[in-house]
């Protein structure tokens, strides 16, 4: 039977069922891979290049303890505020901190005093819990049900691209100063102006009630919602058994980037080379992501299978690339360091370092692909999904600041080592219970209007 909706409706849905249209889930999606690109993505490039550029990782280790101390309040409160201010208002306020982040290790060049790069830091992680709770929200829950993967490995794609860029700013403006200890002013400046951008792209996402999906519904009937009303539901989160179940997870997430960096990346290159490895890292980020994106949405008809693979393939990969990693980490320590080695390197000196620092990019986009998939599975409705990602981002940034400050107190290399492995591996058995007791099959409830999309993608 044919639908005949008053004029208004029929008005409201653009006469072609365009994937490009402005307000379309594809092209707002796209937007908020565009603004993290230029805030998060330039930031991962930032602190990839080990102690964030300097010599001496003590500054950074601080400024990011201080950065996901804050992060880990703001991210939990980040859905509620975006519910309430709406995503416009959230997302540039979150982006306009990561400039001044960047804009404290320009002045610590200088001054090498490490007050204002703290403070800066403390600052980001209140703007980053804007940013991300915003970001979750609008990846999970604008895109079509049976479409999130394809939508999630869109946005990482986008956004690791940042990094990509971001990589190649310091290798190419310090690709003369081999035997140098830091990056020049320029390559701050270089990523101020990326953040900057960042913050006025945030400016074009539009809220969730404005978002028509292909086949003309909305995402969101929901605009606003009120303070009281958000710290009832962000105190529920902490009861919420489904999200308890991804803790271990989201307290994994991150906790793994200060070693990679720092005690990878850092230690192990010379200062151009850390810049090119920075742009395998993101690029292995891209290939990781659309590879799982395509297993949690296409690879088999049932939804629960597609979950069960997925967390099998990325348990698989991570104790190879763990295991790659201890076999390197068992050859140095923090008290013996090996010569610095440069891309240029002849032999297999470079290229075993080098492949495993571009897994852990790999294995890194593929386990928060997963995470992020089995919480859009969770729930379709954005003001739902951004306290279920903020509370994500909040418990990952608790557990970044942790993995930080215990790189500051010189723990040895091989302890974090066994320590990241341990967190990620936790988190596999708890997503398969997830799995089991919370993710609808497709023939169990998955929205009707999933494979009305699916069939209107594949045409």
């Amino acid at each position: 039977m044919r639908f005949e909706g008053n004029l208004d409706q029929e008005s409201a849905t653009p006469p072609k069922k365009s994937l490009f249209r402005y307000n379309s889930p594809l092209v707002q999606v796209s937007l908020i891979g565009l603004v993290c690109f230029c805030c998060p993505g330039m930031y991962g490039a930032l602190v990839g290049m080990g102690g964030g550029g300097q010599v001496d990782p003590t500054a950074v280790n601080n400024a990011n303890t201080a950065l996901y101390a804050t992060f880990a309040i703001f991210g939990i409160l980040g859905g509620g505020i975006y519910n309430v201010l709406g995503p416009r208002l959230t997302l540039a306020s979150g982006c306009s901190t990561y400039a001044l982040y960047a804009g404290s290790f320009l002045y610590y060049n200088h001054y090498h005093h490490q007050t204002f790069a703290i403070i800066a830091g403390a600052i980001l992680g209140i703007g980053a819990g804007f940013l991300w709770a915003g970001q979750g929200a609008i990846m999970t829950s604008y895109p079509p049900p049976g479409q999130k993967g394809t939508y999630i490995s869109l946005f990482w794609s986008i956004f690791s691209m940042g990094g990509v860029i971001g990589g190649l700013i310091p290798f190419v403006l310090n690709y003369n100063r081999t035997e140098a200890g830091s990056v020049n002013d320029a390559t701050y400046i270089g990523f101020m102006c990326f953040m900057t951008v960042g913050t006025l792209l945030s400016l074009a996402i539009l809220p969730p009630s404005k978002v028509i999906r292909n086949d003309g519904t909305s995402c969101t009937k929901v605009e606003y919602s009120s303070v009281s009303t958000e710290a009832t539901e962000i105190l529920k989160l902490f009861l919420n058994w489904k999200m308890l179940l991804i803790v271990p997870a989201a307290w994994a997430g991150n906790f793994f980037y200060s070693y990679q960096f720092t005690n990878v990346n850092g230690a192990l290159f010379n200062l151009r080379t850390r810049g090119l490895n920075s742009v395998f890292y993101w690029v292995a980020q891209i290939l990781g992501s659309i590879g799982i994106g395509y297993v949690l949405d296409f690879s088999l008809p049932s939804r629960k299978m597609r979950g069960y693979i997925g967390i099998a393939i990325v348990a698989l990969l991570g104790t190879a690339i763990w295991g790659g990693g201890l076999a390197t980490q068992l050859k140095y320590s923090r008290h013996n360091l090996p010569k610095k080695l440069d891309f240029k390197d002849a032999g297999s000196d470079y290229a075993g370092p080098f492949v495993l620092y571009l897994s852990y990019g790999l294995l890194d986009a593929m386990f928060q692909t997963l995470v992020y998939w089995f919480i859009g599975c969770l729930a379709d409705d954005s003001e739902t999904l951004s306290r279920y990602a903020g509370f994500y981002k909040g418990v990952q940034s608790a557990g970044a600041a942790v993995s930080w400050q215990i790189d500051t107190r010189k723990v040895p290399f091989l302890s974090e080592l066994i320590v990241n492995w341990s967190l990620m591996t936790a988190g596999y058995p708890l997503l398969l219970v997830l799995v089991m007791l919370a993710v609808k099959d497709d023939e169990e409830g998955e929205d009707g209007a999933d494979k009305e999309v699916a069939s209107s993608f594949a045409h």
